[in-house]
């Protein structure tokens, strides 16, 4: 008994920070834990506040369907790195400044958002917070969404690409070596080299998408093992036969002598909104404090790749004028082009000799669109920038209503 006592402790010990968390768990929690299966240690834990029981099962934790009891509607945001300055850049590009006292702190406000607060967090402990109820809102890596929420019912996207922190999930292997002559993921599996003895070794810090990845392309004699960081370096080391990581523009794998591979893919990723279904249908406020954020992101989004051009142009009516500009394919703007006449004064009298046009243009095609007006007789073409365009409900508000059923 005192043997079986012993190894049930050592099971649970990496959990034990976990539990001892006082985010995680208020001071009137109390946690029993039984060693039922050893093989799979259970430990409930409740608490005489109103939150819901927790059960932790091997590191993932369940809350029941009620919310935690709190007025304030709490968004996380990444912490550290590029992700999180482009998050606080979007933010503030649609009029969402976040206000942080003290930039040690780890709780900050957005004073256009009343009753929300902001709480700066390592990505995955963004997901995972929301899932156990400590966050509603959080804005991270489509991958970390993926990897950490693992399918879950209650993680709900609100908006699926805010167009910043693009990369993808990748298999790379070595360019040298048995691996010179190996350019997809069926010539890899396909190698004689793996078997039940010998698996193909796998560095990776995404130890759900991997082996899930793996055993949906048919891939047998796969091992995995966890790596955080500088996974490049695992083949040359000889601890690993390939690795699975995120890639921007490929210039480290490059640099170490790796190659992506094709079907190698796992996942493309960039920056979203996730939310807590829960929270959604539960939370007072949290309806309309979430489609007044999607609203402000969605219009600037839209803006961000339209231009707003104005020119004069000649014409003998708004009609004639009208079908001249709809005849060439880069003007039609968002929904037509406006039209109204330009009034000047000859001889003393009031005439519209001119008529101003205005359209959107996708940034994109912007010198065609000018070449495009001049050649139909457009003439003193102004170029603006556009900040919103509000549409007149925004498409992923009706769709997220539509996920929560309402």
């Amino acid at each position: 008994m005192a043997a079986t006592a012993t190894s049930f402790q050592a099971l649970i010990q990496p959990y034990s920070n976990y539990l001892s968390s006082s985010s995680l768990f208020p001071s009137s929690t109390s946690c029993i834990a039984s060693p039922s299966s050893l093989l799979k240690p259970k430990i409930i834990c409740s608490s005489s506040s109103s939150a819901s029981p927790l059960t932790v099962v091997n590191g993932n934790v369940e809350r029941s369907s009620v919310v935690p009891d709190r007025k304030e509607i709490r968004l996380g945001l990444p912490s550290k790195g590029r992700m999180a300055s482009e998050t606080l850049d979007l933010l503030k590009d649609c009029q969402l400044s976040v206000r942080q006292v003290n930039p040690r702190q780890y709780v900050a406000e957005i004073p256009l958002l009343s009753n929300l607060e902001v709480w700066f967090q390592r990505q995955k402990d963004i997901v995972r917070k929301i899932l156990t109820g400590d966050l509603d809102l959080g804005i991270v890596g489509l991958d970390t969404v993926t990897e950490f929420g693992q399918g879950n019912d209650d993680l709900i996207l609100v908006h699926d690409a805010l167009d910043y922190g693009q990369c993808h999930l990748s298999i790379a292997i070595p360019k040298y070596g048995i691996f010179e002559n190996i350019n997809s993921l069926d010539e890899l599996a396909r190698m004689p080299q793996w078997t039940k003895e010998k698996p193909l070794r796998v560095a990776t810090g995404f130890t759900y998408l991997g082996p899930k990845f793996m055993e949906e392309k048919g891939l047998k004699h796969v091992t995995f093992s966890t790596a955080d960081g500088a996974l490049e370096a695992a083949p040359a080391m000889g601890i690993a036969d390939c690795i699975l990581d995120l890639v921007s523009s490929g210039t480290t794998l490059r640099e170490n002598n790796l190659k992506e591979i094709d079907g190698g893919v796992v996942l493309q990723s960039q920056a979203v909104l996730v939310a807590s279904r829960k929270s959604l249908i539960q939370r007072e406020g949290i309806l309309e404090t979430t489609h007044e954020i999607l609203e402000r992101l969605e219009a600037h989004l839209k803006a961000a790749g339209q231009f707003c051009v104005t020119a004069n142009m000649r014409g003998s009516s708004m009609e004639e004028v009208a079908e001249r500009i709809l005849s060439q394919p880069s003007l039609s703007g968002l929904q037509g082009p406006t039209i109204s006449p330009v009034f000047c004064k000859r001889d003393g009298k009031v005439s519209a000799d001119y008529y101003a046009i205005v359209i959107c243009v996708p940034k994109k095609a912007l010198y065609k669109s000018v070449q495009q007006l001049r050649a139909i007789g457009g003439s003193g073409v102004l170029v603006s920038p556009l900040t919103y365009i509000f549409d007149e409900e925004t498409p992923k508000w009706r769709d997220l209503l539509q996920k929560l059923g309402l």
